[in-house]
């Protein structure tokens, strides 16, 4: 997206298979235009790009917050069972054998 040769004729560049390929679209009133309207959407895709930004990061923040959460709750699920007399054998809850139940 560029004036070549001092101005005379407005190109863009854009990718096909993999490489570099140069269109030609105007010169004079039309490049102007061109031009302009590649302006607009570079900044519309901008704008799309910081709003989702925007949205990572918040969902990210969320996602601690959930993993906080779930971590408080795997503590005190954990405290309960300890309480009720199990105990955790490879990655499994077990009561223990030498215990009675607690009534």
């Amino acid at each position: 997206m560029a004036w070549d040769h001092g101005g005379r004729y407005y190109t863009r560049s854009r990718k096909v298979n993999g490489r570099v390929m140069r269109e030609y679209v105007g010169g004079g009133e039309m490049g102007a235009m061109a031009a302009e309207l590649d302006a607009l959407r570079r900044e519309q895709r901008e704008q799309e790009r910081m709003l989702w930004k925007a949205e990572q990061e918040e969902l990210a923040m969320f996602d601690e917050q959930v993993a906080k959460c779930c971590e408080y709750g795997e503590v005190i699920a954990a405290a309960a069972m300890t309480a009720a007399g199990f105990h955790f054998h490879r990655g499994e809850w077990r009561r223990r054998r030498d215990q009675k139940c607690p009534s």
